[in-house]
């Protein structure tokens, strides 16, 4: 898969506007279902629980493999190892073939689908069947399955109907009951035909070679029970050490799996048991058959950072949160589909496609708050960006960007302020709504804002003295702050004068490094890190201030852990990191110094939740309290804390998918009817202010730093 073809399934896949609303649907109130049924658990508790159970997994892969086959093998299994996809289905073949078996009965099994067994054993002339319901109408739809948990979540109820129609050769109702009794009908035939049943697992117990299955319905069962040969396939991940570790991967899959208690079926199998065959005969003691699938796995335990992707336990609470999932839907992977789809496809199926699919990732960092293995999915990303950017090189134009222009400083402001002059054929009333040629993506359903004709770095050359003296702040403005939106850079030093503190802004300091970081180019993130703490470096301040959140994650987060192995500069991002602190936090804690000045503001508001400034920082109610202690009447909106679609390069590479996020969180912000929406975010006020004009949209947007200036400026009033 080309970069090309990734941006035109993307293309198609939201124009299919029925598939976006069943996604989008099912992921609003998966959110409120899910918060439910973990209201008197503790979330962080048990996923740190299944993290260290996978850990020690990981830890003992091979002992533990050899202690579960030993023990499954004791009470009548056969277990086979297999240490590729192709020896997992030729294993299963030969063993039909062996005993003359025609007709297969499947349940539910992402491993099955990893190796594509059905089209190796329809190859074989056999006949295989699957029979839960959302593999059935995968199956008979000949498509593959968009969703690990649920299968078929992509098709409409109206499509389900014409592929029964069309398949079962029979008159169809698109209604829900009697389409499930003509499943139940058509599938009771097949399992009491069978002489094969094939599943998966969702965990596999070292300590007594039991193999646990959850399911939502009986088909697992009878796939299980009636055959009288079962073979099940099962990945090494899925191995824990002791039978007491299944407690707390049986609490967090179903509740982050289907916003469940508990699912309608937990079935345990230890050892063979009785039988009994299509013929009616009695079999004392079935065939048992396990699989113990490797397929890339010891190659992703032996990898000393991609081991962490083995404490997954594919209950895709990640995909069901992701809001580039929630529009692509099955587009966004291979077999297995979303973040953890791309990591799984780069080491079990198709690197050369996880690749690619890195790219459509954008670092909302949702899926690192809901992941149930407590998985820290959005830096395997960046891991597999760093690795894809090594092997096949950085594109033509990033090359230019961050190899030639970022890292110099003088260069790159002096390349802003001579587009800043170059833009002004396309600029009306400050915005720009048209771009030629290949940059035309750029505005198809936003405006963008102008360069600002002169940056804030010249514009507060001489920043405004505070009446007292309380200390002493070091700005890092960031480059949208500093060459786009320098208003928001005079507002924060407003405030911060109002409070009584000396404002300092480092001439030396350039662009934070985060865009290099996002497209894998970590040496110049690391370049523009060492130039950045060098221009802090000698300046006395106590604090590192900035209004831009994904700038102070980078400062705070990323520097010293890109720098941890340098020597020179390890412990200068440390000592950096110490210091810096968002715009809100820092105001909020010291806010004594400053409301008694603040006229009301007297509007109605609501607030979007930047992804860097919520789950990187995680900083939710300062903001908020900042607002109303200034007087606004703040409404909470639907999903505040879902990205807006702006990502950054994102939103350079996928115009098309970005707007279509935005247009979600426009929807919740219109149904505030606020006046004002207030955010701590430059990038996504550039994403949201130029979708609320392109629409003519009467909301404005400012940033928590201008709604507190224009209170101290005047009576609170916005023009």
């Amino acid at each position: 898969m080309s970069k090309a073809t990734l941006r035109q399934a993307t293309r198609e896949a939201l124009a299919n506007t029925s598939v976006r609303s069943a996604l989008t649907r099912f992921a609003d109130s998966y959110v409120i279902s899910r918060e439910q049924v973990y209201q008197h658990k503790n979330f962080e508790e048990l996923r740190r629980e299944v993290a260290r159970i996978k850990q020690e997994t990981v830890e003992h892969l091979e002992e533990l493999a050899a202690q579960f086959a030993r023990e499954a093998t004791r009470r009548g299994a056969t277990v086979f190892r297999a240490a590729t996809a192709a020896e997992a289905r030729e294993y299963i073949a030969r063993l039909a073939r062996a005993k003359g078996i025609k007709t297969i009965v499947k349940s539910k099994s992402m491993a099955s689908e990893e190796i594509h067994l059905n089209d190796y054993l329809k190859e074989k002339d056999l006949d295989v069947v699957e029979t839960d319901l959302g593999e059935w109408i995968i199956q008979l739809a000949r498509q593959r399955p968009s969703h690990m948990v649920m299968p078929a979540i992509h098709m409409s109820r109206n499509e389900v109907a014409e592929v029964f129609r069309r398949e079962i050769k029979q008159a169809v109702e698109p209604e829900i009951s009697s389409m499930v009794q003509l499943a139940r009908r058509e599938l009771r035939r097949k399992f009491l035909s069978s002489w094969m049943g094939i599943s998966g697992a969702n965990i596999a117990v070292a300590e007594t070679g039991t193999i646990v299955m959850v399911t939502n319905e009986g088909n697992g069962r009878l796939t299980t029970t009636l055959p009288p040969v079962h073979v099940i396939i099962v990945g090494l991940e899925k191995l824990v050490p002791r039978f007491k570790d299944i407690v707390p991967i049986l609490e967090v899959l179903p509740r982050s799996a289907t916003g469940q208690h508990i699912t309608s079926y937990v079935t345990m199998i230890t050892g063979a048991v009785p039988a009994i065959d299509p013929e009616g005969k009695y079999h004392e003691q079935k065939e048992l058959h396990i699989i113990l699938m490797d397929n890339g796995r010891t190659r992703m335990a032996a990898d000393p950072v991609f081991k962490e992707a083995m404490q997954c336990v594919r209950c895709a609470a990640c995909l069901n949160v992701c809001p580039v999932y929630q529009q692509l839907g099955g587009v966004y992977g291979d077999v297995y589909t979303g973040v953890i789809g791309t990591l799984l496809t780069a080491f079990f199926t198709n690197p050369q496609k996880a690749q690619v699919l890195q790219n459509l990732c954008i670092d909302c960092g949702r899926c690192r708050d809901y992941c149930s293995g407590n998985i820290n999915l959005p830096a395997l990303i960046g891991e597999l960006r760093r690795r894809t950017v090594e092997s096949k090189g950085a594109g033509y134009a990033e090359k230019i960007i961050f190899d030639k222009i970022l890292p110099r400083r003088r260069l790159f402001h002096r390349f802003l302020k001579t587009a800043s002059r170059l833009q002004k054929p396309f600029v009306r009333a400050g915005k720009i709504r048209h771009l030629p040629l290949f940059l035309s993506g750029l505005t198809s359903g936003r405006t963008l804002p102008a360069l600002a004709d002169v940056p804030f770095r010249d514009l507060i050359a001489t920043p405004p003295r505070p009446k007292k003296k309380n200390g002493r702040v070091a700005l890092f403005s960031g480059c949208l702050i500093d060459f786009v939106y320098p208003g928001i850079g005079k507002a924060v030093a407003g405030v911060l004068a109002a409070m009584g503190f000396e404002l300092v802004h480092p001439e030396d300091q350039t662009c934070c490094g985060f865009p290099a970081k996002q497209v894998g180019l970590m040496d110049n993130f690391a370049e523009l890190a060492r130039q950045n703490i060098a221009a802090f470096m000698d300046i006395d301040a106590e604090h590192i201030l900035t209004a831009c959140p994904t700038c102070a994650e980078a400062l705070k987060f990323l520097y010293p852990e890109i720098l941890a192995g340098d020597r020179e500069w390890s412990q200068r991002a440390r000592e950096m990191a110490q210091k810096v602190v968002d715009f809100s936090s820092f105001v909020y804690a010291k806010k004594k110094e400053l409301i008694p000045q603040l006229a009301p503001f007297r509007h109605k508001v609501t607030y979007h939740d930047s992804c860097h400034l919520k789950r990187y920082l995680r900083v939710t109610m300062e903001p908020r309290q900042l607002l109303k202690d200034a007087g606004a009447d703040l409404v909470e909106m639907s999903r505040p804390d879902v990205c807006c679609g702006f990502g950054g390069s994102f939103t350079l590479k996928f115009p098309e998918l970005s707007n279509s996020i935005l247009d979600r969180k426009l929807e919740s912000l219109l149904e505030t009817g606020a006046e004002i929406l207030a955010l701590d975010c430059p990038g996504c006020r550039l994403q949201i202010e130029g979708g609320l004009d392109c629409r003519n949209l009467p909301v404005k947007v400012m940033h928590t730093a201008e709604v507190l200036a224009r209170c101290l400026a005047s009576d609170g009033r916005v023009q």
